[in-house]
């Protein structure tokens, strides 16, 4: 996990080498040594002698461009023997321009060169880093000590790495959840932004999970060890962070191939450059030398190799914070260009728990009858543990139940008998007689795909139920979102086609496929890839794990589970669709920042080549304006750390 922190030490001008540096660009060796090559620069300017400033001018460049050089010619020739081709190094050409000041005896521009290009790049190492700050801080996360309450009572503080599953822990105000586990006894609010990104601090209760690196409140608890330490939340996290070092974007992964391709193309052309401006425009030996080594400064590459990397690392360490972690930048690029979704429908666009919508008692049923009823139903409903049961005395929380003997028949429901009289709740299929109205209604509540539950005696219905796993209000308003960028929407459920149906025009879904069972799932993605070319899949993570894998980006709806983690491109850490919305529109942001950036790298290379042939170009100011728009395309880039915002 270490290279999370040093891998960018070789990002700007020469963006992910394959090889290791030992001097590490923001190292304290090199800073040393480039101060000390500035100040003998410095004292040269007010040497007398000729021979001295000389001197001090060469010791300066060496001292303090030292990693520039050995970038140039000995990664160049490593590289070269490891493909067995031809591999320059970007920095080659700011290397070959510094030696030919040397050559015609511009010796202070040579040292001024190599000053400016290692001072810049110092900076574009420090503004760049600081893209990869929310990441890395995930390592300071994981917790390294545990209070595990022993056998005879004791309290030990152990290492993380040593509990087991089923440990008891005491967890005091204030502490770091040391790992995975659920709440054996006492209450507090737990702080879960570093696992959902959720800013409110969540109450937890006997029998509530609790995840590792999340912040105790004032409350204390003891809690159990669910899980072994390199399987908690956090540890995923941090394993599927790091993947983002070696995933880039489409547009980073053809500038990297593009590069080596480049610089030969320019060192082919140095020489026909030297020739034109000797032979075709007269310029003599001396001046067509100096402005070839001056196209050599303008034709680098070093803006156009950080028009991407710095923002996608940006972007991906906003969403961080956010609570959405991506495996790499590719998976956000084509999400900037993504042309369908497809959502799983329970537990993505729903709840996921059945409530109860509606209920209906006839027009002849008074309010006070009505509530004497709902008491039996309760009644007979808290002594069951069926998931429709718990909907139901959800709805009627305020109502004390009554100590009834209650039976469960299969086919028919439950049956209790309540001051001599038999009442069961059921299908509507276990009633014979059924009156207008009820039929009437039920129609209705059917339609828009709720259950209907059938209350009564043995002579008539008294009372329906409808019961529906209910939208989330965050989905509705992200599948707005998607319809304003008309983006494809798609829901795909095992759930009755009229289920699904209702749910989605609730949503204003685009299209609905009912009655799909998981391993068909991934058949539909393809299905859907003939015609919208890039498709993204949302879903849990496990039933959904084909289609996600399918999918151009797979997208778990994971609140902190390590399975949708495991399986997914990306995870929304919070069930929170609106978080989805908001990564597309950070996405699409990060899309026209990296072609702002490009046009810029590219305009100010096309700007110092015609200026240079005009003959209004010295070295000075194309090594200035060249580090400028290497400097400015990061900055830029780093806007992506505040998100949308910037």
């Amino acid at each position: 996990m270490s290279e999370l922190s040093t891998n960018h030490a070789a990002r700007s001008c020469s963006h992910n080498h394959d090889h290791d540096h030992d001097h590490e660009h923001g190292g304290n060796l090199a800073v040393i040594l480039y101060f000390t090559g500035l100040a003998a620069f410095l004292v040269g300017l007010f040497t007398g002698s000729d021979l001295w400033q000389a001197i001090l001018y060469l010791a300066a460049l060496v001292v303090s461009g030292y990693h520039i050089i050995i970038e140039g010619f000995a990664d160049t020739f490593r590289q070269t023997a490891q493909k067995k081709k031809f591999t320059p190094n970007v920095h080659i050409l700011m290397t070959l321009a510094a030696i030919g000041a040397v050559i015609i005896g511009d010796y202070r521009e040579a040292a001024l060169l190599i000053l400016i290009f290692a001072g810049a790049h110092f900076l574009e190492h420090y503004a760049e880093s600081k893209s990869n700050k929310e990441i890395t801080s995930l390592l300071k996360l994981n917790p390294t000590t545990a209070r595990r309450i022993n056998p005879d009572g004791t309290v030990e503080t152990v290492d993380v790495s040593a509990l087991k599953i089923g440990d008891k822990l005491s967890i005091l105000n204030g502490d770091q959840i040391p790992t995975d586990g659920i709440v054996t006894s006492g209450h507090s609010s737990v702080d879960q932004s570093s696992i959902t990104g959720e800013s409110m601090p969540v109450e937890k209760k006997e029998g509530d999970e609790l995840f590792g690196s999340t912040i105790n409140g004032t409350g204390t608890m003891t809690m159990e060890v669910t899980k072994n330490s390199a399987d908690t939340v956090i540890s995923k996290i941090i394993q599927l962070v790091s993947q983002t070092q070696n995933n880039v974007s489409r547009t980073a992964a053809f500038i990297k191939r593009l590069e080596p391709v480049y610089v030969k193309v320019v060192l082919l052309l140095t020489p026909l450059f030297y020739l034109l401006g000797y032979y075709a425009f007269g310029w003599g030996a001396y001046e067509s030398f100096y402005r070839t080594m001056v196209f050599l400064i303008a034709t680098s590459p070093c803006a156009l190799a950080a028009t991407d990397i710095p923002a996608t690392l940006s972007s991906i360490s906003n969403l961080a914070k956010r609570g959405v972690l991506f495996k790499g930048g590719s998976y956000l690029s084509n999400l900037s260009d993504l042309k369908a979704v497809a959502f799983d429908k329970t537990g993505t666009l729903t709840t996921g728990k059945p409530s109860v919508t509606d209920t209906f008692f006839g027009d002849q049923v008074t309010p006070e009858q009505e509530r004497e009823l709902g008491r039996i139903i309760v009644s007979m409903e808290s002594k069951s543990n069926h998931p429709l049961a718990q909907a139901i005395l959800m709805h009627y929380p305020d109502i004390a139940p009554l100590d009834l003997e209650v039976e469960n028949l299969i086919g028919t429901g439950l049956v209790a008998k309540a001051e001599g009289t038999l009442y069961k709740i059921g299908k509507p299929s276990s009633y014979k007689t059924i009156p207008e109205a009820f039929i009437r209604q039920t129609g209705i509540f059917e339609s828009e795909g709720k259950t209907v539950v059938y209350f009564g005696n043995d002579e008539e219905v008294l009372a329906l139920l409808a019961i529906q796993d209910m939208p989330k209000e965050t989905s509705q308003e992200a599948i707005r979102y998607l319809k304003g960028q008309n983006i494809h929407t798609v829901m795909i459920t095992g759930d009755a086609e009229r289920t699904g149906q209702a749910i989605g025009r609730v949503l204003g879904i685009d299209e609905v496929r009912g009655n799909v069972m998981p391993e068909e799932k991934a058949n539909i993605i393809a299905d859907l890839k003939n015609t919208y070319p890039t498709i993204a899949m949302v879903g849990d993570g496990v039933n959904d794990a084909p289609a996600l894998v399918a999918a151009d980006v797979g997208v778990a709806m994971g609140e902190g589970t390590d399975i949708a983690i495991d399986v997914a491109d990306a995870v929304l850490m919070k069930n929170d669709l609106t978080k989805f919305s908001y990564t597309h529109r950070v996405a699409k942001k990060l899309r026209r920042l990296v072609i702002q950036n490009i046009s810029i790298a590219l305009a100010v290379v096309v700007f110092l080549v015609i200026v240079n042939l005009t003959g209004n170009m010295n070295m000075t100011a194309a090594v200035v304006i060249h580090e400028g728009s290497t400097l400015a395309v990061i900055l830029n880039g780093l806007r992506m750390l505040k998100g949308l915002e910037a």
